[in-house]
């Protein structure tokens, strides 16, 4: 039996609650345009539009999209998770804050461009902070109260963006590690 596709299900499912794409745009806010082009099947829309048609319709994602592998997203979000909150240990044992997400960098890079994007991040941005903290207690010695609130300032601001970032790689799969040094640079193909 051949499923239907996202087209087809947007079809059936505004034509069983009786609206016309006017009526399911103005319910929403995606326009009636992109309705149009969705169930023309010309356009794969974002996972978002999908969400929002779906709340306009009062139905479930599942019954406008069907997932081919319904636990992918949920596996994602757990190799997110992973990715980036596994550096927190750091604070426990040092240096594990770059040594296991670079493990796991490792070893899922090449499953999905998405874990190879994020992992590259992560590790940069923890060695730069490991960087910044090394240098900063180098210079604590010669001047222990200026560096004193220079090491916690780079401490805090590692553990802030750190906890940021695990939030919007859940929600949104993006992230931003400012002043990041890129130690790992994206291979150019």
């Amino acid at each position: 039996m051949k499923s239907r596709t996202i087209s087809e299900n947007l079809i059936y499912q505004r034509k069983s609650k009786g609206l016309t794409q006017e009526e399911l745009a103005e319910k929403t806010t995606v326009g009636v345009r992109t309705i149009q082009r969705i169930e023309k099947g010309d356009v794969q829309p974002h996972l978002q539009t999908v969400k929002l048609l779906a709340v306009g319709l009062e139905v479930n994602v599942d019954d406008l999209i069907v997932l081919d592998h319904p636990n992918e997203e949920v596996i994602q979000r757990k190799w997110m998770l992973l990715l980036h909150g596994t550096p927190f240990i750091g604070l426990i044992i040092p240096f594990a804050n770059v040594l296991i997400p670079l493990f796991i960098w490792v070893g899922k890079a090449d499953d999905n461009k998405i874990y190879d994007v994020h992992g590259r991040a992560v590790i940069n941005f923890h060695s730069t902070i490991n960087l910044l903290l090394i240098i900063s207690l180098l210079l604590f010695f010669p001047f222990p109260g200026i560096n004193f609130f220079g090491t916690a300032a780079v401490f805090l601001f590692g553990i802030f963006v750190s906890a940021m970032n695990i939030v919007s790689a859940l929600n949104k799969q993006t992230f931003n590690y400012p002043l990041s040094i890129p130690f790992l640079k994206p291979i150019r193909a």
